[in-house]
């Protein structure tokens, strides 16, 4: 049955679906009031919703795909733990400066399968939001991330990294206790860690910010998430000094799922309930930790150093480019 209506829940291009849920849930209140059979009148509305999303999200745009990804409601880190771990025990702390909230990480256990599970988290309400910085970490974040990573190598577990975040922190503070320094060490150690990896793009995957916990052997991706080296936003006000650009930004970007798949950037598309994870967080988890265990136990069974080594040349081979001769280069070296 459809969902309750909810104020912040629809998204712009999602505004003909209000009218259906509206309809939807005057013909139950009407049903209910003067004990009338409506049945076949709620079953013609749910099923003209259901070919509404089905032929809204079937041709989405890469903007509105963004969008998808910012949800208010889209399931984050904290919510598939939730979800999809029998036990988790949560670790603190970047044993230098502080705990920094945007990034949760703990052991994580899962079917039998024990982890490290690591991920960025923006917050819920207001207060939470402020407490995590809008999932924007800061230094102490990704060190609080390596230090956990190290201590998952230590004791031979695998390592799960949920990323979901427009960037890192740009602020003067974060710049000033070595934000950059913080990302760098953090690729340069991920991609040594003699334990597998697999990193899951769950919502937003923007930046360094992003990159910072997402090198491992297996990089995917959620249906409606996307990734790229800058917000759309952020690419049309370098580009055009126009941030309302950004539809067009975020189409230039290649940012998408099926986009970054064609490229060989992701390995692995995960499905979603129509509509995007909002609609049936549960149904997402149930989704997205069946893919994390058939990874996971494919992973355990390459040895580790010929896993060192596929993660290497995945690694090399990312990116394509194109090489050409010019006549005229000759002539202008000559000058």
């Amino acid at each position: 049955m459809a969902p309750r209506p909810l104020s912040s829940y629809y998204l712009p291009f999602e505004q003909p679906l209000k009218a259906f849920d509206d309809r939807i849930c005057k013909l139950e209140d009407l049903s209910k009031q003067n004990n009338m059979d409506l049945g076949a009148d709620i079953a013609a509305q749910v099923a003209a919703r259901e070919r509404f999303l089905v032929e809204t999200f079937s041709k989405l745009s890469s903007w509105e795909r963004v969008q998808v990804a910012r949800h208010v409601h889209r399931p984050q880190t904290a919510d598939y733990v939730e979800l999809m771990c029998e036990d988790f025990i949560e670790l603190h702390g970047d044993r230098a400066f502080a705990d920094d909230r945007a990034i949760l990480t703990g052991f994580a256990l899962m079917d039998g399968e024990r982890f490290l599970l690591m991920g960025q988290h923006k917050g819920r309400d207001v207060h939470e939001r402020a407490v995590c910085n809008f999932g924007l970490p800061q230094p102490e974040g990704y060190r609080k991330a390596l230090w956990k990573m190290r201590l998952a190598e230590k004791y031979q577990l695998p390592i799960v990294s949920l990323i979901d975040t427009k960037g890192a922190a740009p602020d003067v503070g974060a710049e000033e206790r070595g934000q950059s320094q913080a990302i760098a060490q953090n690729l340069m150690v991920m991609s040594g860690l003699k334990v597998p990896i697999v990193c899951i793009v769950i919502g937003e995957g923007g930046s360094g910010g992003a990159l910072a916990i997402g090198v491992g052997d297996r990089f995917l991706i959620q249906e409606y998430a996307y990734f790229s080296v800058i917000s759309p936003e952020g690419c049309a006000s370098i580009l055009w000094k126009d941030a309302e650009r950004k539809a067009e930004a975020a189409t230039a970007l290649k940012l998408t799922a099926s986009e970054l798949l064609k490229l060989g950037i992701v390995d692995e598309i995960i499905p979603e309930p129509l509509g995007g994870a909002h609609r049936d967080p549960a149904a997402a988890a149930r989704t997205l930790r069946a893919t994390i265990l058939r990874h996971l136990r494919e992973l355990q069974t390459v040895p580790i150093s010929q896993l060192l080594e596929q993660r290497y040349r995945k690694l090399r081979a990312i990116g394509k480019y194109r090489e050409e001769v010019l006549e005229h280069v000759g002539a202008i070296v000559a000058d």
